[in-house]
């Protein structure tokens, strides 16, 4: 869960260098799902083999809403939430994710949470939030219809976590699930979206590798891992908290290649997040 918090955090560098092309945040979305759905495709079949795809029924409609929900449904809330709200305020709103996964814990799976967890809960979405935006909440717009589109990318999000963990019940492989998430999830933007229409030339070469880089390692790769882990992990509240380590490295990367200034705000971000993920590990 770890690594795959490390590989979410890459993320930027590839939307940047897309968005740099030509590429719209709705194309960069669809092409992650798209080429990310081809590619594990052949990965499946060669390190799982073809009996993968027999999944059960309530693994596989747990797919069909992982993809809708989680993917294609996020990305367009989550979209909608920065126009309205500016990126710093629609980050900050996002990383309520893990309250979520916390309360639908408690609900879904009969987990208990200990007064100390839900306080480390609470760090790590300060945390999170001062990490990606420094304590910077400048031009904020703070409309009702921001403040919704901001939460239910936060609740879109975590639902990642929740339908991930009863896919993974069925000891389904970690690369069928993948592969089905990202497929329905392709399919919503296209029927929804139409974010080709969105670029000048949907075609570009330079696009096209980026976009093939980007599905493979923060996304086809990554979600392998991560719904693996989801597969062992006991307690389905430490997910988000344990891959929220995803802003740190995003963060720590901005310095390193792109030459972003770090302020205090996010070194006290970074170390809230770390100091949650310590703290929600500690039985």
């Amino acid at each position: 869960m770890f690594a795959a918090g490390c590989l979410w955090g890459t993320v930027g560098l590839f939307v940047k260098q897309m968005t740099a092309l030509g590429s719209s945040p709705a194309y960069t979305s669809f092409l992650r799902l798209l080429l990310g759905t081809l590619l594990m495709l052949p990965i499946t079949l060669l390190l799982a083999g073809p009996k993968a795809f027999r999944v059960g029924k309530r693994t596989f409609i747990t797919c069909i809403l992982m993809g809708i929900v989680s993917t294609g449904l996020f990305n367009i809330i989550y979209s909608r939430s920065i126009t309205l709200n500016g990126m710093a305020i629609a980050s900050v709103l996002m990383y309520t994710s893990p309250v979520f996964v916390g309360i639908a814990s408690v609900l879904l799976f009969q987990e208990h949470l200990t007064r100390h967890k839900w306080l480390a809960l609470l760090i790590n979405v300060i945390g999170c939030a001062l990490t990606a935006t420094g304590g910077h909440f400048e031009g904020a717009n703070l409309a009702l219809a921001g403040i919704l589109f901001g939460i239910g990318a936060g609740f879109t999000y975590a639902m990642s976590a929740v339908f991930g963990r009863i896919a993974m019940q069925e000891k389904a492989s970690s690369f069928a699930v993948t592969t089905y998430s990202l497929l329905f999830g392709c399919l919503f933007l296209t029927i929804f979206n139409h974010p080709w229409a969105t670029v000048e030339n949907p075609l570009n070469p330079r696009l096209l590798l980026t976009g093939a880089l980007y599905a493979l390692i923060p996304t086809a790769l990554t979600y392998s891992l991560y719904y693996s882990s989801l597969g062992t992990i006991r307690q389905t509240s430490k997910v988000q908290v344990v891959a929220s380590i995803e802003p740190v490295v995003a963060t720590l990367l901005g310095v390193l290649v792109f030459g972003e200034s770090i302020g205090a705000g996010n070194i006290a971000g970074i170390a809230l997040v770390l100091f949650s993920i310590f703290l929600f590990s500690r039985e």
